[in-house]
């Protein structure tokens, strides 16, 4: 784990989370105390030269060391056919940041199931309609990934 020193003010690097999906991709970025994972986008799908790269201008632009993807295991904890595209994806992203010069920054899986389920009740808990629900469903659940992950390094 890096910390820089601000003075007396001792950070953590953030960590980026991403909920990987066939059409978006959903972003999180967490505080610089590695303590609270907030939404910052969706990512419209359109190739994974292009969703590589809007990736990695986030990491870059947030600073982060740590890049956290949802992986989609079946309810029995089975690989599936979206955990294998979503498996090729971190590889495809591995090497693009390699050949950037981003390398150290690590890749780590995080467990996510039910979090789209989960997302979606908090949503509906806050009362939003069924259409900004939809809008914003990916991005909520890139914060649920980053927020298990933040929570369960932080042990």
């Amino acid at each position: 784990m890096e910390l820089i020193a601000f003075g007396f003010y001792m950070r953590q690097m953030r960590k980026l989370g991403l909920d990987v999906g066939d059409k978006t991709i959903g972003v999180a970025v967490s505080d610089p105390t590695g303590l609270i994972a907030q939404g910052i986008t969706t990512i419209e799908r359109v190739g994974i030269k292009k969703d590589t790269n809007r990736v990695i201008s986030y990491v870059t632009e947030y600073e982060c060391d740590t890049v956290v993807i949802g992986l989609p295991l079946s309810l029995s904890g089975e690989d599936s056919v979206q955990t294998e595209k979503v498996r090729e994806f971190r590889v495809k992203l591995e090497n693009k940041m390699r050949s950037m010069g981003l390398g150290k920054v690590a890749i780590e899986w995080q467990d996510e199931r039910m979090t789209t389920l989960q997302a979606e009740r908090v949503l509906i808990e806050a009362d939003l309609s069924r259409k900004k629900r939809k809008q914003i469903i990916d991005r909520q659940a890139a914060i649920l990934i980053l927020q298990t992950y933040l929570d369960r390094s932080s042990l």
